[in-house]
């Protein structure tokens, strides 16, 4: 069965390289990009089964990738779990708004990250998430 794969949009290096371990030693086949400016091109280049896309990024904020995404209608169903150092409520409202699938505030387990990504996929290798 083919690997599941997902794009990890984060400039903070030590937080992906984390995301990036644990996703990798739970199966998943990661790509990393650090920069939010080159997100889209790379999310139809790769069509990952899942994004994990930070809130601020350089280049592109990561709810400006979500909206183009979410008028896409090859991307309006891909799953994108949101991960933001400001957890406060207006920035999970606006994540909700903007179309992301889960949220998740920094700091976080790394094994959070993985269950988020189980969910939003289906939890099994080869499932694919499919809208409500």
């Amino acid at each position: 069965m083919p690997q599941r794969q997902v794009l990890l949009i984060e400039d903070e290096p030590h937080i992906a390289e984390a995301i990036r371990f644990i996703l990798s030693r739970a199966g998943w086949g990661v790509s990393v990009l650090a920069d939010g400016a080159q997100a889209m091109a790379q999310i139809v280049a790769q069509a990952p089964d899942a994004v994990i896309l930070d809130l601020m990024l350089p280049g592109r904020s990561g709810l400006e990738i979500l909206a183009a995404m979410r008028t896409d209608p090859a991307l309006v169903a891909l799953p994108v779990l949101m991960l933001s150092a400001r957890g406060q409520g207006r920035d999970r409202d606006a994540a909700e708004r903007a179309g992301a699938t889960a949220f998740l505030a920094k700091p976080f387990a790394n094994s959070d990250v993985l269950a988020h990504l189980e969910a939003i996929t289906g939890g099994g290798a080869g499932a694919h998430w499919e809208p409500a």
